[in-house]
């Protein structure tokens, strides 16, 4: 279908995201994402939507202008970082939101999803920064790892939950599959701590002095719903610091590498 669209309300590293008929948006991948991706991500948004977690209502997947993309329900409100961003006094009750709406989250079984485990294997082949007695160090850890039949978000972070006149609504599933919920804690965890090295203007000055408070109360809250009583998160830790440097974010590389060296055993 050849079409002429208007300019995109919102941009990503894969796609764009246009406005559409009434109440409806569309997400658009660029050409070079492979078609793939967008089959996946239309299976994963049915599933959770589905399973009754808050997510934007998927419809059907569409090619425009050689690229391919999925029309979505509009969602329309803030972020729960933008709201952190305009409110910095709402952080702690926000961070303690995210662990319940996470835990609710990883307590689901969705069958038919990837398992996060292999895909952490691929990606950890491929991450930069990662000497070879490093990369083999951790690759080592991973199948003594549990594999998990959980949902898991694969990237849940403030700027994926938006708060909605109904409520609040989770974002941006392409990442989601099946694991261990400790391996979606501690990415959240590391999002948390080390992401905002990243984030320059989009974080209130005073979010960042407050960065470490929300960490722990996010983590606390979730411990309290869901106690890690095998102490796998802390295993978990170099096996997700060593695949986000596959995402070649240089503010972070040096603080990511730290923790898969810290983790990965003495002599590394």
């Amino acid at each position: 279908m050849e079409l002429s669209l208007s300019n995109p309300i919102a941009y990503g590293r894969t796609a764009e995201v246009y406005d559409w008929k009434a109440g409806l948006i569309l997400k658009l991948y660029y050409d070079w994402c492979p078609a793939g991706w967008v089959e996946y991500e239309s299976k994963v948004a049915h599933a959770v939507a589905a399973a009754g977690i808050p997510s934007p209502a998927p419809g059907e997947i569409i090619d425009i202008n050689g690229r391919r993309g999925i029309i979505y329900e509009r969602v329309t409100g803030i972020s729960m970082l933008q709201d952190m961003n305009r409110r910095p006094w709402s952080c702690i009750r926000h961070a303690r939101s995210l662990a319940e709406l996470h835990v609710k989250i990883n307590q689901l079984s969705v069958p038919g999803l990837h398992s996060f485990k292999d895909g952490l294997t691929k990606i950890i082949r491929g991450a930069p920064h990662l000497s070879e007695r490093l990369r083999a160090a951790v690759l080592d850890l991973l199948p003594d790892l549990p594999d998990g039949d959980k949902l898991c978000h694969g990237d849940f972070h403030p700027g994926n939950v938006m708060l909605t006149g109904k409520g609040v609504t989770v974002i941006d599933w392409m990442t989601a599959c099946i694991g261990s919920p400790w391996a979606d804690f501690t990415r959240t965890g590391i999002l948390l701590t080390i992401g905002p090295k990243s984030a320059g203007k989009q974080l209130n000055p005073l979010i960042r002095l407050l960065i470490n408070l929300i960490h722990q109360t996010y983590e606390r809250r979730y411990l309290e719903l869901m106690p890690d009583t095998k102490d796998e998160r802390k295993r978990w830790i170099p096996i997700i610091a060593a695949a986000r440097l596959e995402e070649r974010i240089e503010p972070e590389w040096q603080a990511l590498v730290k923790l898969v060296e810290r983790g990965s055993g003495p002599g590394i």
